[in-house]
């Protein structure tokens, strides 16, 4: 049975948790109807009872490229259409360079760039039919500047970011606008991951950050909603650094 057409649908990876959790709860606070698409299928019943009834979730691993055709048509079948794609789903790793295995990088480089390549195809063969749409991606600073111990994340964020110009002078005719956000530091399990336990590392992140704090990630979901609004109308190809200062901090 398919579901009466909501005003907008939107598409956000890895929404079961941090970022992607609060991008989905303020764009479904604006009565975007969106589906959250995750590998954990706790944390995404969670996220649903939590997001309620305008969120929807379906548990896929991003990964599996030749099942990402299927599961567009899935989206679109079921709600009618997609409008929004938040490429949020990103994996990271903290490794001595010379101990990141071939197998390391590329699985990295998968998750972070080629699911995002292919979902991004996917979704844009419909909106390219429609006549519009909207891609955010999600970049981080790893792609503004040089961190150590994070080769292969920093490789895939600076993949990110070209795709990001590239998607947009591309697509822009056809009517579909592409930005990218790079989070700062933000308070999510990711990032206290990389920062716990390294104290010189977490006072690194604080000293360069002029606004002496981790972000929230609501603070990404705000952007997201703005990108993605018609306030952003006239807005394609740019990286928006949501850092409290952090990519410009001295």
């Amino acid at each position: 049975m398919q579901t009466a057409h909501p005003n907008k649908v939107a598409i956000v990876t890895g929404g079961g948790g941090g970022i992607g959790l609060a991008i989905a709860k303020r764009f479904v606070q604006h009565h975007i109807l969106t589906v959250i698409v995750g590998r954990d299928q706790e944390k995404l019943n969670a996220a649903a009872a939590e997001l309620g009834p305008l969120c929807h979730i379906i548990c896929q691993d991003l990964n599996d490229l030749s099942s990402l055709p299927g599961l567009v048509q899935q989206i679109i079948h079921r709600f009618g259409r997609i409008d929004i794609l938040v490429n949020n789903a990103g994996i990271n790793q903290k490794k001595d360079f010379t101990d990141v295995s071939d197998e390391d990088f590329h699985r990295i480089l998968h998750t972070n760039v080629s699911a995002v390549f292919a979902l991004s195809r996917e979704v844009v063969r419909s909106m390219e039919t429609a006549g519009s749409g909207i891609i955010i991606n999600i970049s981080s600073m790893a792609a503004q500047y040089g961190i150590p111990k994070v080769i292969a994340y920093s490789a895939s964020k600076s993949a990110i970011e070209g795709m990001t110009r590239a998607m947009a002078v591309e697509l822009a005719p056809k009517g579909i606008r592409v930005n990218c956000i790079a989070p700062g530091f933000i308070a999510t399990d990711m990032s206290e991951k990389a920062l716990n336990g390294d104290t010189e590392r977490k006072q690194k992140v604080m000293s360069r950050t002029p606004m002496g704090r981790l972000g929230d990630p609501a603070d990404i979901g705000e952007a997201a909603l703005y990108l993605a609004s018609d306030g952003a109308g006239y807005v394609t190809g740019v990286v928006l650094p949501i850092d409290g200062g952090n990519s410009i901090g001295f």
